[in-house]
């Protein structure tokens, strides 16, 4: 019997994997506009922002949260950088392949390293897929990870952390497939900036 269940839980994360290949394998670039909601665990709000990404596969990435909480995140598919303009700073670390660190990576990641560093599963309803990801490891930012695509294209994201924090993404005018200038991944350091090199 326990080996019944242990190839019916695997059939299932083959299955999930497949459906989140087959989204993701289809769309080479997404640009839009998001708004994150943070939430504690009673449910009081934390945090609000909003902003803008845009991102191109395989991983490429770049995320600006708008003043007052402005943050600038540029990937260019080996390195990852976190800009804070009130702090002038910036932290350059190498792009962490389990894309644990930055979720938002996971949607122009390579899927066979999502299914290497992740416990997926699904439910599907009408035009609504909703992956729940789990990671593998410990030593990652969130507990649980929940993409939801609406007739195919990511609608939101949601982070639940070890003490019950929750973070909502909602994206929103979002355009796939559509071009992309190259100079949206390229990172200069304005000057006068601190750069923090972490682990290069």
């Amino acid at each position: 019997m326990p080996v019944q269940v242990v190839y019916a839980e695997n059939t299932e994360q083959q299955q999930a994997v497949t459906k989140l290949s087959d989204l993701l394998s289809s769309t080479q670039t997404i640009s839009g506009h998001f708004s994150q909601l943070t939430l504690d665990s009673t449910g009081t709000q934390l945090q609000e922002a909003s902003g803008q990404m845009v991102l191109q596969r395989p991983g490429l990435l770049r995320w600006h949260t708008d003043p007052p909480l402005e943050q600038l995140l540029v990937s260019n598919g080996e390195k990852v950088w976190l800009y804070d303009p009130d702090l002038m700073q910036v932290t350059v670390q190498k792009m962490d392949q389990r894309l644990t660190h930055t979720p938002a990576l996971l949607l122009s990641g390579d899927v066979s390293k999502i299914s290497e560093n992740f416990t997926i599963t699904y439910t599907e309803g009408g035009p609504v897929i909703d992956f729940i990801l789990t990671p593998t490891a410990k030593d990652t930012l969130f507990d649980t990870l929940r993409l939801s695509f609406r007739n195919g294209v990511i609608n939101d994201m949601q982070l639940l952390d070890a003490v019950g924090q929750r973070t909502n993404i909602l994206f929103m005018d979002v355009q796939v497939n559509e071009p992309i200038d190259a100079a949206q991944f390229v990172f200069e350091a304005p000057a006068g900036v601190d750069v923090i090199e972490d682990g290069l």
